[in-house]
């Protein structure tokens, strides 16, 4: 009998390399990146469709109330979503499916879906985590100042998850993080159909010796 695939979800404070990870985890491993919906104007680089599926205001809450999202937040006068289906239809056929969304999001995922795995991302300071969001260049004076006060409070969220990996290197940070999801993979509770199948073979083995 097929296992269900792992969730695993990846958040932290902007600016803490939650992004970059992920793109090096995706590269490493066969992962399936559920790719969120947000009302948020594209920046550059950006692809619709890979980097986000970028709808309006109406079609957002339109969405909502069709019940389309397995979490959604309003983040910095923005809507984000991860949409619903896709990802429990991956797991359920034994596919490993990988958010990263920002915190309040990952703590509605974490409601309706606590058997995920939930990794918070830290930087290695504040000081450093100021410094890559003022490395973005597309920040005004003014959003800088609000979402470093908004990192200082969403450290406090780290006690919610599952493990902390702090991203002094990517490479360090993504080696740690595939030895949390192997560790879950071996958990009992996740390996009961396997376990049981174990079982059954060696009393057939047993029975016929």
């Amino acid at each position: 009998m097929k296992n269900k695939g792992l969730l695993i979800v990846l958040s932290g404070p902007s600016g803490a390399g939650k992004g970059t990870i992920c793109k090096a985890l995706l590269n490493r491993q066969k992962f399936w990146l559920s790719v969120s919906a947000t009302t948020r104007q594209p920046r550059a680089g950006e692809i619709s469709g890979k980097s986000y599926h970028y709808i309006t205001r109406e079609q957002f809450k339109n969405k909502i109330k069709n019940d389309d999202f397995l979490e959604y937040a309003e983040v910095y006068g923005n809507f984000y979503g991860t949409p619903k289906s896709a990802a429990i239809e991956k797991i359920e056929n034994g596919e490993d499916v990988i958010l990263e969304i920002d915190i309040q999001g990952a703590l509605k995922v974490k409601e309706n879906y606590p058997e995920g795995v939930f990794i918070f991302i830290l930087p290695p300071s504040m000081e450093e985590l100021r410094n890559r969001i003022i490395g973005r260049g597309s920040e005004t004076a003014e959003s800088l100042v609000t979402r470093f006060k908004s990192a200082y409070q969403e450290v406090n969220y780290v006690s919610k998850y599952n493990y902390a990996v702090i991203n002094d290197t990517v490479e360090e940070a993504v080696s740690k993080i595939e030895s949390i999801i192997s560790a879950e993979r071996c958990r009992v509770d996740r390996m009961k159909d396997k376990i049981l199948d174990s079982k059954e073979g060696l009393l057939h083995e047993q029975f016929y010796d």
